[in-house]
């Protein structure tokens, strides 16, 4: 039996030492990521993928996010608002933005559960609906925002 350990454990160290023999490719030697001719997207697709964004579907994606995020909160954090971590505030009330302002180019930074929103929205009426969209997400304690309406081009 000592004879079979020994033969399995000198196996292994020999099976390992022969694994990392090849030495590591350093970025010299990598291949250039960067070979090639880049083209910008097409105006139709590019169209399309804005579409996309803003679509009712994508809407409907993010709230149902949303609202799985709030169950699990429910169900790992016995349902409290308390102790919930910023970047998963920041996180959900990005995506409630995302979902209720189309066209808005708005940051967000979550600390010690008060939300900071910023940048800009195309109308005052979704200037507006900023701190009560983001007072929806469970923990949210106090938004301050410090969007501003975007100027017509």
């Amino acid at each position: 039996m000592k004879k079979l350990t020994v033969f399995l454990l000198s196996s292994v160290l020999l099976f390992g030492a022969a694994a990392c023999s090849e030495q590591a490719k350093t970025t010299s030697e990598a291949p250039a990521a960067n070979e090639g001719t880049v083209q910008a997207p097409k105006a139709e697709d590019t169209q399309q993928a804005k579409a996309d964004a803003e679509s009712e579907l994508r809407r409907q994606q993010l709230n149902a996010d949303i609202k799985a995020r709030e169950e699990r909160n429910n169900a790992l954090n016995q349902g409290q608002a308390e102790g919930r971590p910023d970047e998963d505030l920041a996180s959900q009330v990005r995506s409630k933005l995302e979902a209720n302002i189309p066209n808005g180019q708005l940051t967000v930074e979550v600390e010690d559960d008060a939300v900071t929103v910023a940048g800009t929205v195309p109308n005052q009426d979704q200037l507006n609906k900023i701190e009560s969209l983001a007072k929806e997400i469970k923990g949210v304690k106090t938004v301050t925002v410090n969007a501003t309406v975007a100027k017509p081009q």
